[in-house]
This record gives structure tokens, sequence and C-alpha cells, in this order.
């Protein structure tokens, strides 16, 4: 590749427009224009998540995030954070299991600024021994924090339950054990060989030019790596063997005042067609207060305060699951509650106003959770790392309206009839057989 490629991914007349420009790096920039916005939200991805790490690096993704704030060849950490600070800005990043992100929202007028301290951030991070040392003790208490936020802990659980010692069963964070034991040596490496202008992905949405955002994120790059000639990084495909899964029963013995409970299965990879049958039946099973767990659990028994389902899909496996929040007395009787509504579903208890209910819900999902430069600079990012298409909202609302009471019934059939996994946290005995499959 010897020059940049660009091309319109959605028109302004599709809900665009969305640009996309390939520079000779490899280096993606796609953009969405929003004039009525005076507000742009500018986000760089890398193509790097914890499930990437050899069991040895476990948690280097996640450490180098926080690194990459303390400080550049020409930033020192509070300069990082202050020049945003002193616009009105926002930024900040989060680390996933395959990818991570770094954003900042400010007003159109300081994308310059923006794009230039993000991409210092990302291209020249000193990454000195002494951050080093002293972020590994602001991530021990990040996980020691995390750990006491039971009702979010109890997912990490989960995963671990469900998909063993493989990299999706591994929290995204490492151990204590895991980020004690990282040098400053693996995870400069680390950095070296991911943070590649091939494996990045810039995505920029508000009112904004993409001739404007190319120029300035070329600039900042190329002052800072010298680039050459390289192909994008491929969409991740999942490969034709999914990743084990695991089952049973494990009871976590933590004094709380409140038990929790995670019951799940396998679920759908990204990218199966059925997607959007899923995202219905989520909203029939527990994604509202009028979904059928809620109504059972809470509304009708006084069982519990919290519970929904919730499910994860990655490209090469993927989860469904339900969570209650109880209080110990109450927990087994949840559980059998839950139980019973999935074997009844899976069974063609589905009715027609459910149907119709749950597409409804996801069709407002869809539209209300696009109203913010935000969430339209995480959607072409993903569109282009981790799906490969981008489809128009109207696709998307009319996949979801052919939806039928069939597709829906079957789907649950399948996932519910799936070997089951449940994750219990609570004053109880981790030998205790009050809770079972």
């Amino acid at each position: 590749m010897t020059r940049a490629i660009t091309s319109t991914l959605l028109s302004s007349e599709a809900g665009g427009p969305v640009k996309r420009t390939v520079l000779p790096s490899g280096l993606r920039v796609l953009s969405q224009s929003v004039p009525g916005f005076r507000s742009v939200t500018f986000g760089l991805w890398v193509g790097v998540g914890s499930r990437d790490e050899p069991i040895q690096l476990s948690g280097a993704t996640h450490f180098l995030e926080h690194l990459l704030f303390k400080g550049t060849e020409r930033r020192d950490a509070l300069e990082i954070s202050s020049e945003i600070d002193a616009v009105g800005g926002e930024m900040n990043a989060f680390t996933g299991k395959e990818y991570t992100c770094y954003y900042a929202r400010v007003l159109d007028s300081d994308l310059p600024l923006a794009v230039d301290v993000i991409c210092d951030m990302i291209t020249s991070a000193t990454l000195t021994e002494e951050d080093v040392e002293s972020e590994r003790d602001v991530i021990d208490e990040e996980i020691a924090m995390h750990a006491d936020e039971t009702s979010d802990h109890i997912h990490d659980l989960f995963a671990e339950q469900l998909w063993g010692s493989s990299p999706l069963g591994r929290s995204i964070t490492g151990t204590p054990e895991s980020v004690a034991a990282l040098t400053r040596r693996q995870v400069a490496g680390w950095y070296r060989r991911r943070y590649r202008p091939e494996n990045i992905v810039v995505s920029v949405a508000g009112n904004v030019e993409h001739a404007d955002v190319v120029k300035l994120v070329r600039k900042a790059f190329e002052r800072h790596w010298a680039t050459g000639e390289a192909e994008p990084t491929p969409v991740r495909r999942g490969s034709a063997r999914r990743v084990p899964t695991y089952g049973g029963v494990r009871v976590h013995h933590r004094d709380v005042e409140q038990a929790h409970l995670v019951l799940g299965m396998p679920g759908l990879v990204r990218n199966d067609e059925r997607k959007f049958v899923a995202g219905v039946l989520h909203g029939i099973v527990g994604g509202g207060m009028s979904s059928r767990l809620f109504q059972e659990v809470r509304e009708k028994r006084g069982l519990a305060y919290s519970v929904f389902t919730f499910g994860s899909a990655y490209a090469d496996a993927g989860m469904v699951g339900v969570y209650a929040g109880c209080l110990p007395k109450k927990a087994p009787e949840v559980l059998e509650v839950i139980q019973a509504e999935l074997a009844t579903i899976a069974k063609g208890g589905i009715t027609a106003d459910e149907l119709l209910r749950g597409k409804g819900q996801m069709r407002g999902s869809v539209v209300m959770g696009l109203e913010d430069t935000g969430a339209k600079m995480t959607r072409i990012a993903k569109a282009e790392l981790v799906y490969g298409e981008l489809p128009t909202v109207d696709d998307i609302l009319r996949s979801i309206d052919a939806v039928t009471l069939d597709d829906v019934q079957d789907l649950a059939a399948e996932l519910y009839a799936g070997h089951p996994a449940l994750t219990v946290m609570g004053p109880f005995d981790e030998n205790s057989t009050a809770f079972t499959l």
C-alpha cells in the first residue's frame, strides 16, 4: 500500500456520512459526521485484549493501559490529564478481552488537542521502572476493590467456571500474583509488539470533517513513529473449534449480607446470524421490568431485588446467563424459580405478546443507544475492528422486525438445553449441597 485509500461506508441518506481511510502504515481512520452536535468523541482502539496474553503475561494488557497515562517523552502524568481537563473534556480508557480503547470527549474546536494527547500516549509512552512499580500497587488496589464489589466479581468467577483456565476464563486485570510477576521488560515488549499502526483503529464521531481528522491523525503518528507500509490487521475470526466450556456448581464462601447467583451456559459467537433473535430472547427472559424472570422472581414472589439476563459474544465463544441477588436464605428458592422458568421457556412457553415486547425493547435500545457521540464512535470502531461490517440502523431494525416466534423458541430450546454452570457467592459452606443443577 503506497497511498492512503478513502471510502464511504455509509452515505448521509443511510445514517452517515461514515468515511474510512486506510493509511500506508495500515492504520485505519473512521469518522461519522454529526453536524448538529458541538462535541466530538475521539477513540483509539488497539486490537489486543486479555485473551491474547500467554499465561506468563496475564494482566499485561490492562497493566499497559494504566501505564500509558503515566507519561510520554513530551508530557508527564499531570500534563496528560490537565490538558484535557483545562478544556472541560473527559478522557478515559478500558481493556476488554479482545481490544483496548482510549478515548476523549471534547468540544469540536478542541479535537486537535485530544488527537495530540492520546496519540502521544499511544506512540511514545516512557514506561519507566518507577512508573511500573507505582502502578503495580494501584492495580493491586483495583483488583481488591473489584473483589469487594461482589455483584461484579461473581461474573469473573462465572467466566472462570465456564471457560476454565483458558484466556477467556481469566480476569482482564490478572491476579495479584500475575501482576506481581510482570516485569517492565515484559510489559514494554508487549507494548512494542502489539501497539503497531496496522493493529490500530481511530474512530471519531461528532461535528467533524473526515479530511481534517485524517490530517490530524497522520501528523500525530508520523511525529513519533516511522511508519512504513503494512496491511491492516484483519478482523478477528474464530477458529473452527469452539472454546471448550465446563459446567457444574461452585459455591464461594463470602461473609456478605446478600447472596449472588449466576446461572449460565454457552451462547452464540459474535457473528452468528441469530444475534438479533438472541437479543429479542434476552428482552423476553430478563431484559426489563416486564420480563419473565423479573415478574416471577421479584414482582410475584418478592424473592430478590435484582434479577436479569446477560450475554457476551466473542469471535469463537459466547455465554448467556442469569444473575440474581437476594437474601441468603432465599437463594435456593430463587435458583429453583429461575430454573423452572428457563425450562418452561425452552419447551415453548413464549407468547406472542412477549415476542412483541421483546422486539420493541430491542428496537428502542438500538436507536436510543446511539444518541450521543460516544456511542456512535464505539459503533463504527467495533464495526471495523471486530465485526467487519457496518449495517445501517434501518437494516438492524428490519432484522429485528423479521424475528419470528419460531425463531425465538428454537433458539431458547437450543441455548437453555446447554450444559449449565452455576456460581454462587454468599455466607455458605463451599461444600454446600443446597444448590443443584
